[in-house]
């Protein structure tokens, strides 16, 4: 039982709780124990089975300790199975609908009696909803407008389909007279590896033209609200974006606040009210008058804190790292300096050896590894010992050709189901570079997934471990890894870990790559190219590693050649 299918639970029983209009502190706890179960690397399942102490988990108190390890034991929790029986599962499915909570879901549920997605239709469409206390028209039309793409804008989107499409949009938005500034917010601003929507504010000398201008844009599907200072639109892609045009002396408060996350703007608004402040999308404010806006250095110096960069609020450790004055230099795109893992027309890239050397040095890298696949993967062309040994003689042909970039070895060897490696020792031994990946196989139990990684891990040859999971987002979950034994065998063994850049793995994740910050392991950030525009991603390793915390010297391939060389254990 993963961490995040446990954090998943305590999350549902929350909203369950709150539509039954439970006590809002039983309510509270369950949600901060959902944030701290899935910000935490080590397996709790793991943890319980060993006898281990829940309770030394921030929030986890000895009634929550003992849920955690029902759920994990079991896979269930009978208090939330009990809740399900109670509430059906279409007063469920409303949550899904923009703009509707647990508390609206209440009334519906509570007060109308509606328990589908059909009924709440139709009862929006014969005008029941709008006569509710604490509803209207608007809420009414809203729902109405949003009902029938429930199950759209509750899925996440690709991080890089959310950012091009929101890059664009603000773009497209600050060439308008009428537009003095335009910024993205929210999670992608964030940089989470998914998006639920989009988040654009702007200061406008007059609201009409960018609205008008939104409403026009080709990415845009439909406009589903419209007001003076706010619009809601639907991208072409499904996912929904909000337009909010703020006063210039809000501006930095409304950043901040929608920036997120949640759980970060609830401390950083504790701390205003522990000061006699208060903090909310329009300033700071010490009773009536307004005492910080216009930015957000000046909303976060106004609690005596500095600036946090937007990939750390997550309310893990930015508050710590924030009152000592000790907030990481976070990783910069252009302090990368090599790309450990790409693939060419040997295997299944698109480019040669030369193309995509060409390509990387263009980018400003001073040295990449060709890593084409081994044979396990044959319908990617992979290579057997013969094929390989023959591409690295042309390696160090094009080596020999090409000044400005060095060039190394290097193979990317599937770790069989049998938990052997794809190529033989004496093979891998030439290598300058081996990165070392599951590909098949993911569905096999823990123990076997651990033995294959860790046989993997003691070899001699084996330079890292790509895509430890190989997770694809949203399509594919990740193998059963124990991390905790997956963390202390890399940094006994001196074998980097790999955040593979691509969007669609982003793998290791934040959580499980500032743990192994804290272990001491090198990571290494690369693309996983397979043609020469492929190294463009590097931006989403790069936001996944600032997420973490990283700064430059936590990523190995920051460093120049020689000194990479030397943290290789052979």
């Amino acid at each position: 039982m993963k961490n995040d299918l446990i954090a998943v639970q305590f999350e549902l029983l929350a909203d369950l709780l709150e539509i039954q209009s439970a006590n809002p502190f039983r309510i509270r706890a369950y949600r901060n124990a959902a944030r701290t179960i899935s910000s935490t690397s080590d397996s709790l399942a793991d943890l319980a089975a060993a006898g281990g102490d829940l309770t030394q988990l921030p929030g986890i108190g000895k009634d929550l300790a003992r849920q955690i390890v029902e759920i994990a034991q079991t896979g269930k929790l009978k208090s939330l199975t009990e809740l399900q029986q109670q509430i059906p599962a279409g007063v469920v499915d409303m949550l899904r609908i923009q703009g509707v909570g647990p508390k609206k879901v209440a009334v519906f549920f509570n007060e109308l009696h509606l328990t589908s997605l059909a009924e709440l239709k139709a009862a929006c469409e014969a005008g029941r909803i709008s006569q509710l206390k604490g509803f209207g028209k608007k809420t009414e039309d809203s729902i109405l407008q949003n009902i029938d793409h429930a199950a759209a804008s509750a899925s996440r989107f690709s991080i890089a389909d959310a950012k091009a499409a929101v890059e664009a949009i603000v773009a497209d938005l600050r060439l308008l007279p009428a537009v003095v500034r335009c910024e993205a917010a929210g999670s992608c601003r964030r940089r989470k590896e998914t998006c639920g929507d989009l988040d654009v504010l702007a200061i406008c000398s007059d609201p009409a033209p960018p609205m008008d201008r939104l409403a026009a844009h080709p990415l845009v599907a439909a406009v589903l609200q419209r007001g003076e200072t706010k619009q809601r639109v639907r991208l072409v892609t499904g996912i929904e974006l909000d337009l909010r045009v703020v006063p210039e002396e809000s501006f930095g408060a409304a950043m901040q606040y929608f920036t997120g996350s949640k759980e970060h703007n609830v401390v950083l608004r504790q701390r205003a009210r522990d000061l006699g402040l208060k903090i909310n999308e329009y300033g700071v404010f010490r009773g009536d008058q307004s005492v910080a806006g216009r930015t957000e250095e000046d909303v976060y110096a106004a609690v005596g804190l500095p600036w946090i960069p937007p990939e750390l609020r997550e309310n893990r450790r930015e508050f710590e790292w924030a009152d000592q004055r000790q907030l990481p230099q976070l990783l910069q795109q252009t302090e990368i300096l090599g790309d450990l893992h790409m693939h060419t027309v040997a295997s299944d890239g698109t480019g040669t050896i030369q193309e995509m050397a060409m390509a990387a040095k263009a980018r400003g890298l001073q040295y990449i590894a060709i890593t084409d696949h081994s044979k396990r993967v044959s319908m990617a062309n992979g290579l057997d010992a013969d094929r390989l040994r023959t591409h690295w003689q042309e390696i160090r042909r094009v080596r020999e050709q090409i000044s400005g970039i060095q060039i190394l070895c290097g193979i990317e060897c599937d770790i069989l189901e049998d938990a052997t490696m794809d190529l033989p020792d004496d093979v891998l031994a030439e290598a300058d570079w081996v990165v070392a990946v599951l590909h098949y196989g993911l569905r096999q139990p823990r123990e076997q997934i651990m033995q294959r990684l860790l046989n993997a891990i003691r070899n001699p040859h084996v330079d890292a471990i790509g895509h430890c999971t190989g997770r694809m987002i949203g399509r594919r979950e990740g193998a059963d890894v124990n991390f905790a034994d997956l963390l202390k065998a890399a940094a006994d063994h001196q074998v980097m870990l790999e955040i593979n850049a691509h969007p669609s793995r982003l793998d290791l994740d934040d959580v499980h790559a500032a743990a192994a910050r804290d272990h001491g392991i090198p990571i290494v950030i690369n693309t996983d190219s397979h043609s020469v525009d492929g190294f463009d991603v590097l931006q989403y390793g790069v936001d996944q590693a600032r997420r973490a915390g990283l700064t430059a010297k936590d990523v190995a391939n920051t460093r120049p050649l020689p000194e990479f060389l030397k943290l290789l254990k052979h």
